[in-house]
């Protein structure tokens, strides 16, 4: 008897309804922002399936913003679904091999959307001390 591939794309059609965020819909200019249990990434969508990353691990290394590819999304496991850049429940990997935990929301914001301009970039540590002031919260 020979046993049934289990893949992410197997594991997804048996649930039926999914909420991810296929690369394909994806414009350059375009930015996705992924709140994950942990992090806040922020993902501008550049050519050549490239992205420009920021946040998360990456501000805690002090690397961002970051280029790099995305490789998809997972369980946290070495399935992955390949062809989304996020989905709700998994976990984004990249291309250099960071894997974020479980996804809890993407909000997409497109090129030239009015959105947009109310938005400015910020760092991680400007966007800490706006949520929890100078002092990170100690007593």
């Amino acid at each position: 008897m020979i046993a049934r591939a289990r893949t992410v794309s197997s594991l997804l059609e048996g649930i039926g309804r999914f909420e991810a965020l296929p690369k394909a819909d994806l414009q350059c200019g375009d930015y996705v922002l992924v709140v994950t249990e942990n992090s806040v990434y922020c993902i501008r969508v550049l050519e050549g399936s490239t992205y420009s990353i920021s946040g998360g691990w990456f501000d805690r290394q002090g690397l961002s913003p970051i280029t790099t590819s995305i490789a998809g999304c997972t369980w946290g496991g070495s399935a992955i679904k390949r062809d989304i850049v996020a989905a709700l429940g998994l976990r984004l990997e990249f291309g250099n091999r960071v894997v974020t935990s479980r996804i809890r929301e993407v909000q997409v914001i497109r090129r030239g959307d009015r959105e947009l301009r109310r938005f400015r970039l910020v760092s991680g540590r400007e966007l800490f001390h706006a949520c929890y002031g100078r002092r990170g919260g100690d007593s």
